[in-house]
């Protein structure tokens, strides 16, 4: 797929004219609500103009490649239509005061948290990726190794499955009040209960991928004189990457799920937290400030297990091509 020269010009001033309205409406319309504080729009102002400059550095990059030009055009309507959204959500929320308030703030008291709280934010943040990093890598080590073991060992399957399937279907905060009891720390009890979502979608999804390897290649792999060992680490693991890879996508999923209700029911620290001593002073804007960061550090932890997966499974690509071309 092509497009032309002029085409890719339309999509580029499309992505930027929502945001350049939104800019234009902040500076334009004054604030006519009555304001029990003042409403800073210095953030808001520099977070639009920030994202006209990264989307129009965007497209002079994509100008120079076919793929890029392609994919960049493509997401310019719904670029045009956030702008939108933020320009109305601006006008209801912050101008007018047509939101009900203090539930629906505008995008200005939202993102003035940012400048005015960033050190609390910061810390809040750090230590939600420290918990989450601890358990959700014990949970793939956990979940691959269970994987490993119920789908080459028979003796395995037979005592470890009825277990992994009775516990996997229990949701993980359901162990918070023994967690919270048996650990020394909320952090380790957190860890704890992130392992536990993440083990059961990843164990399951291995043991899947390893039992569903067609035996035709256990006899390739003997004829050339492999054994037990390379059989395992060469044809039955390697068959199964792509369902460990759906399981640990569940499984980020969860994680995080139970990350935020971990640090909102027991934590002393993160983004969970934050919500919470954030909702005990009607603060809802900064409810909204800290959603906003989970939304975009969920968004890079995808994009991150996105790139290991492509890497990974580079070898998938070529045969896709193959078929594409055949068909």
């Amino acid at each position: 797929m092509k497009i032309s020269n002029t085409k890719f010009l339309i999509r580029t001033v499309l992505t930027l004219l929502g945001f350049a309205l939104a800019e234009v409406g902040s500076f334009a319309i004054p604030t006519l609500q009555n304001q029990t504080f003042v409403i800073r729009d210095e953030a808001y102002r520099a977070i639009l103009a920030g994202l006209m400059v990264i989307y129009l550095g965007s497209g002079i990059f994509s100008w120079f490649s076919e793929t890029r030009r392609v994919k960049y055009a493509k997401r310019a309507p719904f670029r045009l239509f956030i702008g939108l959204v933020l320009l109305v959500w601006d006008m209801l929320g912050t101008k007018f005061g047509k939101l009900h308030m203090p539930f629906f703030p505008g995008p200005s008291q939202i993102t003035w948290v940012f400048v005015e709280e960033w050190e609390f934010l910061l810390s809040n943040l750090l230590y939600s990726l420290r918990l989450y990093a601890f358990g959700f890598f014990s949970g793939v080590f956990l979940g691959v190794g269970t994987g490993i073991l119920i789908g080459w060992f028979s003796k395995a399957n037979y005592w470890i499955m009825p277990v992994l399937k009775m516990t996997g279907v229990i949701p993980a905060v359901a162990w918070m009040p023994f967690a919270l009891n048996i650990f020394p720390s909320s952090f380790l009890a957190g860890c704890f209960l992130v392992s536990m979502c993440a083990w059961f979608p990843i164990g399951f999804q291995t043991a899947r991928g390893m039992q569903a390897t067609q035996k035709v290649y256990f006899e390739v792999a003997r004829t050339i004189g492999g054994g037990r060992f390379y059989q395992l680490f060469h044809v039955a693991i390697p068959n199964a990457l792509p369902t460990i890879f759906t399981g640990v996508s569940t499984a980020n999923g969860l994680a995080f799920t139970t990350l935020v209700m971990t640090e909102m029911m027991g934590a002393r620290g993160g983004l969970g937290y934050y919500i919470n001593w954030a909702k005990a002073w009607s603060s809802y804007y900064k409810v909204y400030a800290a959603i906003i960061i989970m939304a975009i550090l969920f968004s890079i932890i995808l994009k991150i297990i996105g790139a290991i997966q492509n890497r990974a499974l580079i070898w998938q690509r070529g045969l896709t091509s193959n078929v594409e071309e055949r068909g």
